[in-house]
């Protein structure tokens, strides 16, 4: 029984986990103040738990650039194409989240995050403009916030290629 809630996370310094908190409010903040005041929306849920990664844990491969972006595009993608073809009913919306799980793994861009982006895609019924924006250019943005913050910070992201 203890397995089940043993903390396996390792412990962050206090500091660290401020620095997360006030990473992913600014990454938040900008990205909703550009889609204010820029008339473009680029927030939706799942980049919440975007921020999570990218601010709690950058060192994960789960954080990298192409996850964040690769696994949002990805999974929308398939999520709207499937959502064309599948009623919106909620088994067809299981169906696109393992999709679009299946092929985050198949393409090495795994983000958990993403794993939402079809339950939004069912709940929203969005066309193919929906892909780009708001998921595409936010992720991105997400991503380039993320960058300059940790960079600012000191603290290295994206990992460095092998």
């Amino acid at each position: 029984m203890r397995h089940y809630i043993h903390r396996h996370q390792p412990p962050h310094k206090p500091h660290v986990a401020l620095l997360a908190g006030i990473g992913a409010m600014i990454a938040i903040g900008v990205t909703g103040a550009i889609s204010l005041y820029g008339g473009a929306p680029l927030l939706i849920a799942p980049f919440g738990a975007s921020s999570v990664l990218l601010f709690s844990v950058p060192n994960s491969p789960l954080s990298q650039p192409a996850n964040v972006v690769g696994g949002h595009l990805l999974a929308t993608a398939a999520a709207v194409a499937l959502h064309l073809v599948l009623p919106g009913t909620w088994w067809a919306a299981a169906i696109a989240v393992g999709v679009a799980i299946s092929l985050m793994a198949l393409l090495r861009v795994t983000h958990p995050p993403a794993g939402a982006d079809p339950l939004l895609v069912f709940a929203s019924d969005p066309g193919w403009s929906f892909v780009l924006m708001p998921v595409g250019l936010g992720a991105v943005a997400l991503v380039v916030i993320a960058a300059l913050f940790h960079r600012f910070t000191g603290t290295t992201y994206p990992l460095k290629a092998p």
